[in-house]
Parts: C-alpha cells; structure tokens; sequence
C-alpha cells in the first residue's frame, strides 16, 4: 500500500457515522482508508483528531485527509495548524473542487451537522475527483506556505 492511495479519515465524536459512511464510499473507490477514529460516542475534543489526521498526511503517509465534527469548523481550524496542511471545510461541491483546483488543498472538512450523508458523498467525490491547476495558483499557494515560517 503507497501513500498515493491512501487517505485518512478522522472525526470527533459527532461525526463518527458520516465519517463511517464516507469511508465505506471511498474504499468503494480504491482508495487505502486510514480510518483513526473515534470509534465509540463518548464526547472527544476535535482538535486532537484534526491534528492527528494532518499530521498523516504532513508526512506522507497518507496522500489525502478527510475530518469531520458538527460544523468542519474547528477540526479544520486544528489540521490547518500542521505545517503542509491546506485544508478547507466544504459545504457543496464547488468549492470542494477549487480547494483542490486553485489551492491544492490536502484535506477536505465537513460538518456533520451541516450537510447530509447524500451531499457529504457528493462533496467526498468533488474533492477527489479533482486536480491541482498549477499556474498562476501554485505562486498562491506557495505564498500560503510561506506564511507557515
């Protein structure tokens, strides 16, 4: 199993049924889904599963991260903080695709109570779908890294 087809999926514990179904979708897929939990409904802070998840794919150990809690807020906010990470919270697929098209984004967040299983699946198949434009956009996104220090 290489890096370029796994994707690592993690959540809080308001998630963990979206965060299931999305990882049943994407191993349908052929992706290798690292999935870190949580796995029982006990509250659980999202910052540590947004950090986790990112550093994952920090490293390169995972190509593609997916986090999940109530609004993808937080969790987003937590992964952002890894050095590497681009990753933004998505409630359509617009802007799923552009995240990956304009800022070569490495993780995607959703909320779970935000957005439905059917729209998170659809918003799942518009992130992976599609590809970093390059051109004028990775100037932009090495000016995002710059400001990592």
């Amino acid at each position: 199993m290489t890096a370029s087809n796994r994707i690592v999926l993690s959540s809080d514990h308001a998630a963990i049924p979206l965060r299931q179904a999305i990882a049943a979708h994407v191993a349908a897929q052929g992706w290798a889904v690292v999935d870190i939990g949580p796995t029982t409904p006990e509250s659980t802070p999202y910052p540590k599963h947004g950090e986790a998840a990112a550093r994952l794919v920090a490293s390169g150990d995972c190509r593609l991260g997916i986090i999940l809690c109530g609004t993808g807020q937080g969790i987003m906010m937590a992964a952002n903080k890894v050095k590497g990470i681009r990753c933004g919270v998505c409630a359509e697929t617009f802007s799923a695709r552009m995240i990956r098209q304009h800022n070569d984004a490495n993780m995607l967040s959703i909320g779970a109570r935000v957005v439905g299983e059917g729209l998170a699946l659809d918003i799942v198949d518009a992130f992976l779908s599609a590809g970093f434009e390059g051109g004028r956009h990775a100037t932009r996104v090495e000016m995002i890294g710059a400001l990592e220090g």
